[in-house]
């Protein structure tokens, strides 16, 4: 196995740092760090543009994130504010379609990504760490459209 470099480490630490991933060995951050990679993204700087292939997927170490989607009338209107801890991105990297909306760095950030072909990688060379990344990402999603359903319910009452 090759010997984990200091960019490793730092991946692996923000991985198990971010909370998604309780599932995880603590291996398992280490054999995942490889897969990731770090960026930095000044305030004002787009992320991604909805209708957008999604070749990757974010998670926030730190900032905020502006997620916003285009209304009726062709204006962008803000639909979330995304913190530290939360992935974004990952519904077009796991289903394959178009950016459901844009992301804009609300704040100075900075995000660990993760690549669609790097996620193609992962679960070529580590099947089982790749399953239980998908997992807590599918699970994530879950809860976010549960907590959605429940907040439609409340306001028909």
């Amino acid at each position: 196995m090759p010997e984990p470099t200091h960019l490793n480490n730092e991946i692996r630490d923000m991985l198990m740092d971010c909370g998604l991933f309780d599932q995880l060995l603590p291996g398992d951050f280490q054999a995942a760090a490889g897969y990731f990679s770090i960026s930095n993204m000044s305030e004002g700087t787009q992320i991604f543009r909805e209708g957008d292939a999604g070749t990757f997927m974010c998670i926030i170490h730190h900032g905020v994130v502006s997620v916003r989607k285009t209304d009726a009338e062709q204006r962008q209107v803000e639909i979330a504010t995304l913190r530290k801890g939360r992935a974004f991105g990952e519904m077009a990297v796991l289903d394959g379609e178009r950016r459901s909306a844009s992301c804009i760095a609300a704040s100075d950030c900075q995000l660990l990504n993760l690549g669609k072909d790097s996620l193609e990688k992962m679960l070529n060379d580590a099947p089982k760490i790749a399953a239980k990344i998908i997992r807590a990402l599918a699970v994530a999603l879950s809860r976010r459209l549960r907590m959605q359903d429940g907040q439609r319910l409340a306001q028909q009452v």
